[in-house]
């Protein structure tokens, strides 16, 4: 979020909980991006703020964590102390969750990832809920890519890198019969928590729909090896179809992830060296 919007998403998301009668004497910026995420205390809350234009993503992953919350899946939860929606206030789109107090900041020992990732797919089997496929986040990060003006800093050569892996990476998914179902979408490290209820997958507007492989895609690769019966070629088309989509998002012009065009080069150079 641009600087100068930072406090006034803060002064929203506190005035937002005080009106619900949680007690905010303080507000720590714990991310931020093209939202920010806030500590909230002492009521400790966690609480999402986005500008309006992210209300409809925000209802999206209300919606999944309320259907998630009645399974056994590990994944982060609303707080119980408030009706469990999307809140507006001065521009900006306000969600409230539970905050969870880390517990170690040593590594995540691979299997228990890989553990936990499997355990939030059965979950998601459980659940009756209409969510994007994965090809719907393929093609808009193939509409960024076509497009100059939205990606201007993006190079001739590796736009065409992009471009063509892509379409290729596509095609190939996609002449696999494999079976489809409710993905996180973005699995990967910084939407994992270790907490003293054991990991717990957070962020879930990035949910569709598409083979577990590509949610796989997205975890390091020595957790992968520990997910049971993945197909691993599919595995491996599937990062590299990763890898081209999260490369392409880092080029728009509208990015607020800091450091994002040196990790969009880093993306392009994985890229090179897996194809």
């Amino acid at each position: 979020m641009r600087t100068s919007q930072i406090q006034p998403a803060v002064g929203a998301a506190v005035s937002t909980a005080s009106a619900l009668d949680l007690r905010v004497d303080d507000a720590v910026i714990l991310h931020d991006s093209n939202r920010i995420t806030l500590r909230l205390r002492p009521c400790d809350v966690l609480a999402r703020v986005a500008h309006t234009e992210g209300r409809r993503g925000a209802t999206f992953e209300v919606e999944v964590a309320r259907r998630l919350a009645e399974t056994d899946g590990p994944v982060a939860s609303l707080d119980p102390r408030v009706e469990p929606r999307v809140y507006a206030r001065d521009g900006f789109v306000i969600t409230l969750w539970t905050y969870y107090e880390p517990v170690s900041h040593r590594d995540v020992v691979p299997a228990e990832y890989a553990q936990a990732l499997e355990r939030l797919h059965a979950a998601m089997r459980h659940v009756d809920f209409i969510a994007p496929h994965f090809t719907d986040r393929v093609a808009e990060a193939q509409s960024l890519v076509g497009n100059r003006a939205q990606t201007p800093d993006l190079r001739d050569a590796d736009r065409e890198l992009l471009s063509t892996t892509l379409r290729k990476s596509m095609w190939a998914i996609g002449q696999r019969d494999t079976a489809e179902q409710l993905l996180h979408g973005e699995p990967h490290p910084g939407n994992l928590l270790k907490t003293k209820y054991g990991l717990l997958f957070a962020d879930l507007e990035t949910c569709c729909r598409g083979p577990v492989e590509f949610d796989v895609a997205h975890v390091p690769e020595e957790v992968s090896r520990h997910y049971p019966d993945a197909d691993r070629e599919l595995l491996s088309e599937c990062r590299i179809l990763m890898l081209a989509m999260v490369a392409s998002w880092r080029w728009d012009r509208d990015d607020q992830l800091p450091n994002g065009h040196r990790m969009g080069s880093e993306l392009l150079s994985q890229i090179r060296a897996a194809l």
